[in-house]
């Protein structure tokens, strides 16, 4: 039997989505005119042809002007990011009246938002999983100049998900009065692990503010915030459908931000600054947050992303993936050097439960020894396949994948030439010879069978 056929045997619903194969020889054709095989979906999503041609289309045919004032050309500018604004609600389905749209620069952006205007104090807690990005991880930066505690729930091996039990107690340890804000993602941007969204509505019923991160959940999963309803969501909108990029947001509920205190304003934050008064009133949210002029020319086409998106329903886009990720466990788990040892070790779930399309990998020799990253790198490069090697920015998740010991960092950290700096290869050293990173494979909107099958191909290539 073929591999297509094979597959298509093992999952049939695929053929339900034959509706991306259409869009992808339409919209997406530089893909393979070129050869492409992309397989970085987690690292930035992939636009569309009509997207850009909708939003040249817009700049065509009007004037826009720097929304922060009242004249034609910033009244018109104004009325499209409110537009987007309202439609980036109406996307998650997200309250008027309950949540609020604040625009970033990215995801990271809109965590330091949060960060930065959070009332940690004394006595409070900032809770965090293992399996978060750097860009949550850095609140903690904030969190202990405040004199708040921060406490880590670690990933538990082989799966890396949470350790649960753990997670309950530690939301049973709190100070009355205290503010606490407990952050997690929606989907692991290291394993693809999909944590449970129900643990927003148990940590806020004892007391907890709730952060979810939803970068890597939202290009193949819906967030309903009318069922979910977290504290802060921050999004990258390139990494749902890549254009425009420097576009991100902070959806918040109106009653978490009310929490939330700048130590300083800038331009459009403000109704009143005044030199001689020493005086200032700021804004409400969301202007209050929008530091400066917005990126008011692109903000417009994230409204022709989502109803890009929206056209073609999560359903689909989220049934493809599923299937191409668990053809994807099977047969890379299925590969074996001719002494029997395994060619690659997968960290995190080998089905598809509760899971989404990024596979974090190993490939080892026959006598077990790790394959450089940069002879796979290279291959990979040379068949034209776009893969990612690295932690990926979520350290927590890789030293615990990859047995990084908190002694043998320590170690490292603690070497006086390592006092102000270290680089990627210094570390590679230190650690030696565990390996420091892992290749990431993540498939997403226009996926297909080839592109799967090419990396399987390409990881076969490795067998002794």
């Amino acid at each position: 039997m073929d591999p297509l056929t094979d597959f298509l045997t093992q999952y049939p619903t695929y053929r339900n989505t034959s509706r991306i194969d259409e869009i992808r020889q339409s919209d997406y054709a530089i893909l393979d005119q070129q050869g492409h095989i992309y397989l970085d979906y987690t690292g930035g999503g992939l636009y569309a042809a009509s997207q850009l041609k909708a939003h040249q289309e817009l700049l065509r045919t009007h004037v826009f002007g720097n929304p922060h004032s009242y004249n034609p050309t910033s009244a018109f500018s104004t009325e499209m990011v409110e537009r987007a604004r309202k439609f980036v609600l109406e996307f998650f389905n997200a309250p008027e009246d309950e949540y609020v749209c604040i625009f970033t620069q990215n995801a990271s952006a809109a965590l330091k938002i949060v960060g930065e205007a959070y009332p940690f104090g004394a006595g409070c807690r900032y809770l965090l999983t293992f399996d978060n990005h750097n860009s949550v991880n850095g609140i903690r930066e904030y969190a202990h100049a405040r004199g708040a505690s921060v406490t880590y729930i670690p990933v538990v091996l082989p799966d890396l998900r949470i350790d649960q039990a753990q997670l309950f107690d530690e939301l049973h340890r709190q100070e009355n009065g205290c503010f606490n804000l407990l952050a997690y993602p929606a989907q692991s941007n290291f394993s693809g692990v999909q944590h449970p969204l129900e643990w927003i509505a148990q940590a806020q019923e004892l007391g907890w503010d709730v952060l979810l991160d939803a970068a890597a959940f939202v290009p193949t999963n819906r967030l309903d915030l009318s069922r979910w309803k977290p504290d802060y969501v921050p999004l990258s909108f390139y990494k749902m459908f890549g254009y425009p990029t420097g576009v991100g947001a902070l959806l918040a509920r109106r009653s978490a931000m009310k929490k939330l205190s700048r130590s300083w304003f800038a331009g459009g934050t403000t109704t009143v600054a005044s030199v001689r008064g020493n005086k200032y009133y700021p804004a409400e949210a969301p202007a209050a947050f929008e530091d400066g002029t917005l990126d008011y020319l692109n903000i417009p086409a994230v409204e022709i992303g989502l109803r890009h998106i929206r056209d073609i329903s999560y359903d689909l886009i989220h049934e493809r993936v599923l299937s191409l990720t668990g053809w994807l466990l099977k047969e890379l788990n299925a590969l074996k050097h001719s002494n029997g040892a395994p060619l690659v070790k997968i960290y995190g779930p080998l089905n598809t439960e509760a899971r989404g399309g990024t596979l974090a990998i190993n490939f080892y020799n026959a006598e077990g020894t790790l394959i450089g990253k940069h002879l796979l790198e290279e291959e990979a490069n040379r068949r034209g396949i776009s893969i990612r090697m690295g932690f990926f920015c979520n350290p927590g998740a890789g030293e615990v994948a990859l047995d990084i010991s908190s002694d043998e960092l320590s170690s490292c950290f603690s070497r006086p030439k390592y006092e102000q700096r270290i680089s990627d290869l210094d570390f590679q050293h230190c650690i030696d010879p565990k390996a420091t990173g892992a290749v990431r494979v993540s498939v997403g909107l226009m996926s297909n069978f080839a592109d799967v099958q090419a990396f399987i191909e390409f990881a076969g290539s490795f067998l002794e």
